[in-house]
């Protein structure tokens, strides 16, 4: 890709750590200011540190509609008009459907889906306004091969992520039209904290076994992938990406 960063204006939710966090100081080192969205205050504001000042950061949970709204208005006012939003933000907690913990469905529900509802419909008008200005305008999922996959005990997590999938391909056909291109970047398994708050030990302890079984990958390489994703030209969307580890199939 030719095109780099310099100029852009993006957010990042679920920016304390894992894919979040690479994907902030991808985009940065490429030129853009990145705003970091995340509930831990001191991871972000850290991560921001680290950064420069190109980097915000924005205490918000995705879950809640107003907090989004919030943190949307006070990227505006310090950056100006977003054009770019990676909706990164994701629990997975799994459990035998018949003895899950209905909180945690709900968590998986607020986080996976309303968080990507509420992010998305937090900025779409700075990105047609992007787009109808000619500018590249780029809205990025971060799903799962989790979307097409049968994993046992993760029926809801998977849902969720399928969720995603059919979302992304819906708001292509509404929004690539008129200049945005949506996307949806699919990790496999990756070196993250993503399950770590599990609270059925077997099923906790079985991730940690899968994820020592192959090399998994880093948060980095979906990093990359986003960032190569979003440099295209601005005629290219590449709409899905799946990124496995090499010894996953």
């Amino acid at each position: 890709m030719t095109n780099n960063l310099t100029g852009r204006v993006a957010v990042i939710t679920g920016a304390s750590s894992g894919i979040g966090a690479a994907t902030a100081r991808q985009l940065a080192r490429g030129g853009a200011k990145v705003a970091l969205l995340g509930r831990r205050k001191d991871r972000i504001e850290e991560l921001a540190a680290e950064i420069g000042g190109d980097a915000l950061a924005m205490v918000a949970d995705v879950g809640d509609q107003q907090s989004v709204r919030d943190a949307a208005a006070t990227v505006r006012a310090a950056f100006g008009p977003v054009d770019l939003v990676v909706a990164n933000a994701g629990v997975m907690l799994a459990a035998p459907f018949e003895s899950a913990l209905t909180d945690e469905w709900d968590q998986m529900v607020g986080t996976n889906i309303n968080g990507l509802l509420y992010t998305g419909r937090a900025f779409i008008d700075d990105l047609l306004a992007a787009a109808s200005a000619g500018k590249q305008a780029d809205l990025v999922l971060v799903g799962s091969i989790g979307g097409h996959t049968v994993f046992p005990n993760y029926a809801v997590y998977t849902a969720t992520k399928a969720a995603v999938a059919h979302l992304t391909r819906n708001l292509r056909a509404e929004f690539g039209p008129r200049g945005v291109r949506v996307k949806n970047i699919e990790p496999g398994f990756v070196g993250t904290e993503l399950g770590a708050g599990m609270r059925d030990e077997q099923q906790r302890a079985g991730l940690e076994q899968w994820r020592t079984q192959i090399e998994i990958l880093e948060p980095g390489d979906i990093a990359d992938a986003v960032a190569y994703a979003v440099s295209a030209p601005k005629r290219v969307n590449v709409a899905e990406l799946i990124v496995v580890p090499t010894h996953q199939g």
